[in-house]
């Protein structure tokens, strides 16, 4: 697992910067309904897409949540006065006071099955009757776009998803939310050389290959054999999910 305080400094470059960003934001604003006037970003990270959301329409009220310290002090910096340094499954917040709640690139990052169930729960909490919940689903699986990188991972161990839709959306159903449409956007600038891909893969990045691992060695070995180390393969596309509250 990556340490995130680490990350933040890295973070945006190292993921697309400010091209994903829009991306992201502009197919999240695309489930968003236009009466939405509250917004909680749960998981914002840097607030690079949070801020994009804050801007894109007039009216709406933006607050974004981060468990990393590192990276609430960056969104902070984004977004004066509208950044909590809180945990996503205990959200700082009363029931059914928010129009829409957005994870990004949160969900696959739960070290248990049940804390996914717990920040669904949250989000689901704290949205009113009608508010909609979007959140990213299959992120890993959005990676594999079939290159010659994923070629040498694909045997890498296995491990079930914690963010796969079947299941995000089976918890979401569990706390009264019904399917409300999907959207999905090309991550910029973010596909992988093979160059890039070892040291994804040194610093913790595939979490069935720890750092230091003999078999972690053997696929970085795979991967420095690769023809054009530092083209960038096809960037990975990801995909939203939306649920309303009845």
């Amino acid at each position: 697992m990556l340490d995130y305080n680490h990350e933040a400094s890295r973070y945006d470059a190292s993921r697309g910067g400010e091209p994903r960003a829009a991306a992201a934001a502009e197919a999240v604003l695309s489930l968003v309904p236009e009466t939405a006037r509250t917004l909680l970003d749960a998981g914002c990270g840097t607030g690079i897409v949070t801020r994009r959301l804050a801007a894109a329409r007039d009216g709406t009220r933006v607050v974004g949540v981060d468990l990393t310290d590192a990276m609430a002090r960056r969104a902070a910096a984004r977004l004066p006065g509208a950044v909590v340094l809180a945990d996503s499954r205990r959200l700082p917040f009363a029931d059914g006071r928010l129009d829409a709640v957005t994870s990004v690139w949160l969900l696959h990052l739960a070290g248990r099955p049940e804390d996914v169930g717990g920040v669904i729960g949250e989000c689901a909490r704290v949205l009113r009757p009608g508010g909609v919940y979007i959140t990213t689903v299959d992120k890993g699986a959005s990676h594999n776009v079939g290159s010659d990188i994923d070629a040498v991972l694909a045997s890498r161990p296995w491990r079930a998803a914690l963010d796969e839709a079947a299941v995000v959306e089976a918890h979401a159903v569990g706390h009264g939310l019904v399917p409300a449409g999907q959207a999905r956007f090309r991550g910029r600038g973010q596909g992988r050389s093979p160059r890039q891909a070892v040291a994804d893969l040194r610093r913790g990045w595939f979490m069935t290959l720890p750092p230091g691992d003999p078999l972690a060695d053997g696929f970085a070995a795979r991967l420095e054999a690769l023809p054009d180390q530092d083209r960038p393969r096809p960037d990975p596309v990801f995909t939203l999910r939306a649920f309303r509250k009845p």
